[in-house]
This record gives C-alpha cells, structure tokens and sequence, in this order.
C-alpha cells in the first residue's frame, strides 16, 4: 500500500505508476536540491541531454525517476518505474522525443536525451528522485539564429544609406551598427517582424559619410543565448566611379557584340513573325469557335423567350378566369349573408308573435293557442333548418374562396417569375448584341491594322 495526499489509499500498480510519482513526494516530505542548477543553450532542431547526476553515482536502472516541468498539464516529460519506461501519461508535445539510455542509468547518470528541439521546450525542467527525495534543476533556453546581410545600398552625393537586414532569430536580438575601430554608429530604430513560424526578423538603417577608406559592420547580437552574428560593407568616396578608359573598352565591347548579334537578331524577328502569323490563324479559328457559341446561345434564348411568352399568356388566361370566378363566388357569398341576416330577423319576429299569441289567449282559448304554437313551432323550425342550410352555405363558399384565393397568389407568383425570366432574357440578347458590335468594332480595326 502506499500513502497518498488527503489520506487517500491507492493499491500498487504499474497503470497508476504516474500517480504515485506525482504525490510520492506528500509522504517524504519536501526534496531537497542537489547541486547548482545548470543552463543549457539550443537551437532549434538540435538535439540536446539536460544533465542529471547525482552523487554518489549508483546503478539506477531499477530506481524510479520523474522527469518534468511545472509550468506543464501534464508535467511530466519522462518518466521510469522499477525499471522501466511509463510514458502513459507523458505531456503529448514529448511524445517520442525523450530517452534514458540504460548504460548511462549503469553508471548513475540520470540524465535526458531531448530529440529536435522545439521553441516550446523552453523552460526549467526538474529531475526528481522518490526514493531519495532529491530533484535538481535544468533550465532549457531555445534559440534560431541567422547571418545578417545588407539588403539595400542608397548612394547619395556625399552619404551612403546602409539597411541591414537578419531572418530566423529566436529570441528577439538587437541590432548594432559599429566603423571599423568597432565604435557605436548612431542608427534608426531597430524593426522587428514575427512570422508565424516564431521566427523574428529584424531590419535596421544607418547613413554614412564617404571616406577615403570606411568599413561599416551590422553585427545582430542575443545574449541571453549569447550569440552573435555580423557582416561588413566598405564603403569609399569613388565606390561608384568608373575610369574613362575602361567606359571606352565597354562601348567598344558592346558596338562589337551588337554586329555579331544581328543575324540572330535576322532569325528572331523572323521566328517572331511566324509565330504572330500562326497566333492570328488560332485568333481566327478562336473566333469561329466563340461565333458559333454565341449563335447557339442566341438561339437557345429565343426558344426560352418564346416558350416563357407562351407560358405567360397561358396564366393571363389562367388569372382573368380566376378574377371573374373570384367575383361570381364574393357576390354569391354576400347573398348568402343578407339571406342569412333576413332568416335571423324573420326568426326573432317569429318569436315576438309567438310570445304575443301566447300572452293574450293564456286565459280565454287554451285549444286555439295550442294548435297556433304547433303551426308556428313547425314554421320555427323550418326556418332554423334554413338558417343552418343558409350557415353551412356560407362556410362551403368561404372555404371555396380561400381556395381560389391560394391559386390565384401562386399563378400571380408564377406569372411574376416568368416575366422575370423574360426579363433576363431580354438583357442576355442585349449583352450578347453589345459584344457582337464590339467584336465587329475590334475585327474591323484589327484588319485595317493588318491591311496598313
């Protein structure tokens, strides 16, 4: 069994070996560092071994070690267990990056083999021993350097403009601008440009006077992984000048190689125009081509015109018909209302002469009174049937217009769509109209051209 933080109580197995590297330490109590911590410059792609060794130095193949950084989730880099290599649950940015040869293990050398560098193995990395509870420390600078060049040269009638410029430095370096007895030149602001791979650029200017003799030294430096690189110029007041004599032996040069050239000149001019002669055939057999392209294109627009014409006469038939029988089912429906509106009030009529009868023969001619209510009873009810068959009507011709009115909105939308269609018809003929005045405007100036 073995202790762990919070009184927590975990069995011993190689699956959780990781966990209890991690809290091993909350039983022994705090580690102790062993030795000075070390620093160690890379650069990128390198492969590099952060040292670990412990004194006295003792065979540690079977001892268990934890290699890690703090600033990491999950921290652990390395990791061995009674002899063995647990990399389950390695910080994936290590995955296959890290190794502890076994003879070096031998001989007590704990040591980390770091495969291709990357910028974000910069760190501080511990080596941690459970059994004894000793770590020591190692802290990881990466760098990328360059060799800086002169990119530009602006000369000027007493001063020369120098711009130095470096790619590929990992961390930002400064830039310095030093004559030849290594003195400080008063120089613009240094420009730094990150690129996405990390890598940063950087540029700077400076102006000098001409000299008799002047050498210029742009020297990037960074010291935090104390690296330097540089590169010179020289600079003097006839850099530019080219002796009369040596412009004389230039222009007789080139006089000598301008005759030499012209039969070859003869035989470009010549290839020229036999190519330009089979390029104009190609236009030609091009404009055929785009000619006949347009005919069917033309022709295809006509037979949609006139097809979408058709069709739009089709729904103006289609939408008059619909409007008259639009008009025939509204007065229909306002009949049905008013002859709805006259039942009810003939009905309410009904029952005021009813109750009327009703009252004045109460007391004298019960006989005749009966025999009345059942005649008006009958004509009630008759007149309740109407109204019902009046209601029902009236809900038969609502349903019916709401379906007119349906298609009536879908063939006004169809219609709009092919007027629309039309519409883009017409623009296409107008484009392909313009383009073929064009065309003619252009062939008729490019034969003139030829005939001149």
């Amino acid at each position: 069994m073995v202790c762990l933080k919070d009184g927590l109580i975990l069995k011993s197995q190689l699956s959780h070996t990781v966990i209890l590297l991690l809290l091993t330490n909350s039983c022994r109590g705090q580690s102790q560092e062993v030795g000075p911590s070390h620093q160690i410059v890379a650069f990128l792609g390198d492969d590099i071994i952060l040292p670990c060794k412990p004194e006295p130095a003792v065979d540690s193949v079977s001892n268990s070690l934890e290699w890690g950084r703090r600033d990491l989730d999950p921290r652990f880099v390395h990791v061995r267990y009674n002899g063995g290599d647990i990399l389950d649950g390695q910080n994936p940015s290590y995955k296959g990056r890290t190794s502890m040869p076994i003879e070096k293990l031998k001989h007590g050398d704990l040591s980390l083999t770091l495969s291709d560098v990357k910028f974000s193995d910069n760190g501080t990395y511990r080596c941690y021993i459970p059994s004894e509870g000793t770590q020591s420390t190692v802290q990881l600078v990466v760098g990328s350097v360059s060799s800086p060049v002169i990119a530009e040269i602006n000369i000027n009638t007493s001063a020369v403009v120098l711009q130095c410029e470096s790619k590929g430095w990992y961390p930002e370096p400064d830039v310095l601008w030093l004559d030849s007895e290594g003195n400080l030149l008063s120089a613009g602001p240094t420009e730094t440009v990150r690129g996405p791979d990390g890598l940063y650029t950087v540029s700077s200017r400076v102006t000098v006077e001409k000299r008799h003799s002047n050498r210029i030294i742009c020297r990037v430096q960074q010291n935090n992984i104390n690296q330097t690189r540089e590169t010179h110029i020289d600079i003097s007041a006839d850099c530019l000048m080219i002796p009369s004599s040596f412009a004389a032996r230039i222009i007789i040069v080139l006089t000598a190689c301008l005759i030499w050239s012209l039969p070859s000149v003869f035989v470009v001019w010549k290839c020229y125009k036999t190519e330009t002669e089979e390029q104009q055939k190609d236009e030609t057999e091009h404009q055929l081509l785009v000619e006949n392209k347009k005919e069917e294109l033309k022709a295809k627009l006509d037979e949609e015109f006139q097809k979408n014409k058709k069709e739009e006469t089709d729904l103006e038939q289609v939408v008059n018909t619909l409007t008259e029988y639009r008009k025939e089912l509204q007065n229909q429906k306002d009949q049905l209302k008013h002859q709805h509106s006259e039942t009810e009030r003939k009905c309410v009529e009904i029952e005021k002469k009813l109750q009327s009868v009703k009252e004045e023969t109460e007391s004298d001619i019960v006989e005749g009174f009966l025999k009345l209510k059942e005649i008006i009873m009958e004509v009630k009810n008759s007149l309740h049937q109407r109204k019902a068959e009046s209601e029902k009507l009236a809900q038969n011709s609502s349903e019916l217009m709401n379906n007119t009115n349906t298609v009536f909105d879908k063939v006004t939308d169809r219609k709009t769509t092919v007027e629309n269609n039309m519409k883009k018809i017409r623009e296409q003929q107008q484009e392909i109209r313009i383009r073929e005045q064009t065309a003619n405007s252009i062939n008729q100036d490019q034969m003139d051209h030829n005939d001149n």
